[in-house]
C-alpha cells in the first residue's frame, strides 16, 4: 500500500458503519485523505450507486487523544449546527450520521455530504475571493436560529500569550495590555468561529467567464453565538498570515462594504482583532502546516510568525 493510499484508507468498523448509512445497492468503492484538517483526519469516500454511477461523502474521525475527549460533544454539536443549515442558502454540508461516543467506529466520526469546489490559498486571484469571503461572512451573521448556539469562549488570555521569537516586544507586550481589559459588549451574532480560507470552497472558473464563487463553507465544530467582529477578527489573521498583514486589515473594509456592521468604537474593535491574533502565538507549527500540505511550502513557521508580528504592529497603529 502507498503512503497516500494509506493515508487515505478508512479504519475496518468505520467503513462498516458507513455502509449501514448508505442506501440500498450502494458501497464504498474508494477513499482518500482530505488536507488541509489541523484537529481530525478528513477522508472523501467515494460511493458506488445501484445504477453504476458514484457520489462522494466526507467522513470526519478524531484521532489524537487531546481531541478524542472533546469529540462528543464536537461532533454532536457540529451534526446539530450542520442540520440547522440545511435549507438556510448558507453553503454547507448536509449531516448523514454521527458517531461521536465511538460506539461503532474505531474513534469518534462524523458522516456528511460532499460540496463541490475547493480551497483556494494562492496569491493570485486574491483581490476577487476576498469580497466574496466578506459577503458570505455577512450572510452567514444574518441567521437567526430559532435556537441559539452556545456563547462563544476566548481562546487565549493575556497571561497565556507567549511573543513568537524575534517579535517585536514592545508591541506584543501593548497588544496583551489590550485583550486584559475586559471584553467589551456587543450585540451577538451566528458565528462559524473557524471562518477564513482553509474552510471555504470554490468553484475557480476561467477568467474569461464569470470570476470564482464560493460553493460552501467547512469545518462548523466551533459554531457559537458572539460578536462579528470575532469571526472578522478571525478571517483577517489567517488572511494576514497567509497573505501578508495589509490583507488582514482589509478584509474588515470588505466586511462592512459588505454590509456587515463592527463595533462602532476604534478601541472595541482593536480588542477582538488582537484577542483573535494573540491566540495564534505558539501554534505556528501547527497552523502552517496544512498550507505547507496545500502547495504554500514557502510558507515555514517562520515566516508565518513574522507575518503574525507584522500584523499585530498593524493593528496597533492603525487601531490603537
Amino acid at each position: 500500500m502507498s503512503d497516500h493510499e494509506e493515508a487515505g484508507a478508512v479504519r475496518p468498523s468505520a467503513l462498516a458503519w458507513v455502509g449501514r448509512h448508505l442506501a440500498a445497492g450502494e458501497r464504498v468503492v474508494a477513499t482518500g485523505a482530505l488536507h488541509g484538517g489541523i484537529t481530525a483526519e478528513m477522508r472523501r469516500l467515494t460511493i458506488g450507486t445501484r445504477d453504476g454511477d458514484t457520489r462522494h461523502l466526507v467522513l470526519r474521525t478524531f484521532v489524537d487523544p487531546s481531541f478524542v475527549a472533546l469529540a462528543e460533544d464536537l461532533l454532536n454539536r457540529e451534526a446539530g449546527v450542520l442540520a440547522l443549515l440545511a435549507g438556510t442558502g448558507v453553503p454547507a454540508p448536509g449531516p448523514v450520521a454521527v458517531d461521536a461516543a465511538a460506539a461503532h467506529c474505531e474513534y469518534p466520526s462524523l458522516l456528511m455530504t460532499h460540496l463541490p469546489g475547493r480551497t483556494v490559498l494562492d496569491d493570485r486571484g486574491l483581490e476577487a475571493r476576498v469580497p466574496l469571503l466578506a459577503r458570505q461572512l455577512v450572510a452567514i451573521h444574518a441567521l437567526r436560529p430559532a435556537e441559539r448556539p452556545r456563547e462563544y469562549r476566548a481562546w487565549t488570555t493575556a497571561d497565556a500569550v507567549v511573543p513568537p521569537d524575534g517579535a517585536d516586544a514592545a508591541a506584543w507586550a501593548a497588544a496583551t495590555d489590550v485583550i486584559r481589559r475586559p471584553a467589551p459588549g456587543y450585540e451577538g451574532r451566528f458565528l462559524q468561529r473557524d471562518f477564513q480560507p482553509g474552510n471555504v470552497l470554490f468553484d475557480v472558473v476561467p477568467r474569461s467567464l464569470a470570476g470564482p464563487r464560493i460553493t460552501g463553507v467547512v469545518d462548523w465544530v466551533e459554531t457559537c453565538w458572539g460578536p462579528a467582529d470575532l469571526d472578522v477578527a478571525h478571517c483577517s489573521t489567517n488572511l494576514a498570515m497567509l497573505h501578508g498583514p495589509v490583507w488582514g486589515l482589509r478584509f474588515a473594509e470588505a466586511y462592512e462594504e459588505a454590509g456587515g456592521v463592527l463595533a462602532a468604537a476604534t478601541g472595541e474593535r482593536l480588542y477582538w482583532r488582537l484577542l483573535d491574533a494573540l491566540g495564534f502565538a505558539g501554534q505556528m507549527r501547527w497552523v502552517a502546516r496544512p498550507w505547507q500540505e496545500a502547495g504554500r511550502t514557502e510558507l515555514t513557521t517562520r515566516t508565518v510568525e513574522g507575518r503574525l508580528d507584522a500584523y499585530v504592529t498593524a493593528l496597533l497603529d492603525a487601531l490603537g
